[in-house]
């Protein structure tokens, strides 16, 4: 794998890692299975897309990308809560409706294009870095920020209450908490990362497309237990940490696939999905390899 591959995953795992961060809000802390993130990545860098091409500063343009976002998540948590659809199920059905509406958002267009356009990456063109470095800088400033404010977050009360209503919403309810607004705005803030994420990723690449949020969940969750396998804590801020890392690692391990040649076989980008699976099986698989290597080796000590 050549540096600039190399650079290339560091830089893919950081910015889709603002996403994995928010799934990781949804189905570890509040136990809440979201597939909305699959629609609300593109919304996000639909909407910073046009308010660029409008004339909006591209650092400005993120702020209704990720209301957005926020927006989408409230509507899955609302059909959740108020109108009692399956979780699995009302995320589908906004992820569904998603997919028109990030059309409309876009003029009735399936993409719009930024190329020539302002980014939040020229405001490091002046430093005479290479243009995939000044990504990197970019995307781990913001990975660092939203890390902050997570851990910030999680202690405080509304972030002890998210933990509890994942943990015992039995338990929580009982001492006054209303869960329902805790769903709400938990799975509005995870939605809000995804939406960050899709438009920091649209202003990187130079467009934005209604299909570019196909497989996002796969990729977010598959983050998450990749570094779930190399950090394993029970702190909440390592496992922040963790699945940050996870999505950089699992961006490296596709990378090493892709340019992995033996013979006249290689993969391509169309094995992505078989990748994934695999990486994602193994992941599982690892701490249950590790326990019963650790049990066969005391086993052999006591003998």
């Amino acid at each position: 794998m050549t540096l600039y591959a190399f650079s290339g995953a560091i830089e893919q795992g950081l910015v889709y890692g603002i996403m994995a961060l928010g799934v990781y809000i949804t189905f570890r802390v509040l136990d809440f299975p979201d597939l909305t993130v699959d629609g609300s990545l593109p919304l996000g860098a639909a909407v910073c897309s046009v308010c660029i091409v409008s004339g909006w500063p591209p650092f400005l343009a993120l702020l209704p990308a990720v209301g957005a976002g926020f927006l989408a998540g409230m509507v899955t948590g609302l059909l959740t809560t108020k109108l009692r659809i399956l979780h699995l199920l009302a995320s589908i059905l906004t992820m569904t409706a998603l997919y028109s509406i990030n059309i409309r958002v876009m003029g009735g267009r399936p993409n719009i294009a930024l190329i020539g356009r302002p980014t939040v990456f020229d405001s490091l063109a002046g430093l005479g870095l290479p243009p995939y470095l000044t990504s990197n800088l970019v995307f781990l400033a913001v990975v660092i920020i939203i890390i902050g404010g997570l851990i910030w977050l999680i202690r405080t009360e509304f972030g002890q209450a998210l933990l509890a209503t994942g943990d015992n919403p039995r338990m929580i309810t009982s001492l006054g908490v209303n869960t329902h607004f805790t769903i709400v705005l938990g799975v509005g803030l995870s939605n809000s990362l995804a939406a960050l994420s899709g438009a920091l990723v649209a202003q990187n690449q130079g467009a934005a497309d209604v299909s570019m949020g196909v497989g996002t969940i796969v990729a977010g969750l598959a983050s998450i237990v990749v570094g779930e396998t190399l950090l394993n804590s029970r702190k909440i801020q390592v496992r922040v940490l963790a699945v940050l890392l996870g999505s950089i690692a699992y961006r490296v391990a596709i990378a090493l696939a892709l340019s992995l040649k033996i013979k006249t076989f290689s993969f391509t980008p169309s094995d992505l999905n078989l990748i994934t699976a695999a990486l994602v099986a193994l992941a599982l698989v690892m701490p249950r390899l590790k326990a019963a290597l650790a049990e066969s080796g005391r086993g052999r000590a006591n003998a």
